[in-house]
């Protein structure tokens, strides 16, 4: 397991199958998502099947943050898509259990993977993709680190309508730098 201050990241187990099948048929939580239609358990039992068939390194890690009962599983996050050759990798979280939304578990969760991904991993840029609309995304992982790359014009079909996308990434040297990151946890940007 990978251990931070208030949550830890585990492998995905079985028995998380329908906590993601209820949070990923969930409208709110899916809204940031490039999810579009409805999840069956069926569906989601050979999504898990085949996780064995990923590299290690790009198989989905559970969330869990300690709460007065104990650990609970809040989401998921991971990396996706990684370019040994450029040490590079795409990053992706969601946070599906809404009661703790809002709670700065997100944020945590991405300096942890952050942590991972540089220091483990040896990964030299992290990136990720975001919807424009979701503004607490972005302020989340701006306060981690993350840079502005650019604009994906009309990128994602969703509700009727177009809507950009935001590209974003760290760069290992940011991620080291005293402004930055694992120092301080504050952005770059004013």
């Amino acid at each position: 397991m990978i251990y931070g201050e208030r949550i830890r990241l585990r492998g995905v187990e079985r028995d998380d199958i329908p906590r993601f099948v209820a949070w990923f048929n969930d409208p709110e939580v899916t809204e940031g998502l490039t999810m579009y239609l409805p999840m069956t358990t069926w569906e989601e039992e050979q999504w898990f099947e085949n996780l064995s068939k990923r590299p290690a390194e790009e198989r989905p890690l559970a969330i869990e943050a300690r709460l007065e009962n104990g650990w609970q599983h809040i989401g998921s996050c991971g990396f996706h898509n990684i370019e040994w050759t450029n040490r590079a990798a795409e990053v992706g979280i969601a946070i599906g259990d809404k009661s703790v939304w809002n709670q700065g578990y997100g944020t945590e969760t991405m300096r942890l993977l952050l942590e991972h991904g540089f220091e483990t991993l040896n990964l030299n840029r992290i990136f990720l993709r975001v919807h424009e609309s979701n503004l607490n995304a972005v302020r989340s992982y701006e306060k981690v680190g993350f840079v502005h790359e650019g604009r994906m014009r009309q990128a994602v079909y969703k509700h009727g309508k177009y809507e950009d996308m935001f590209l974003m990434s760290v760069l290992r040297s940011e991620w080291n730098s005293p402004r930055v990151g694992k120092n301080n946890g504050t952005s770059p940007h004013p």
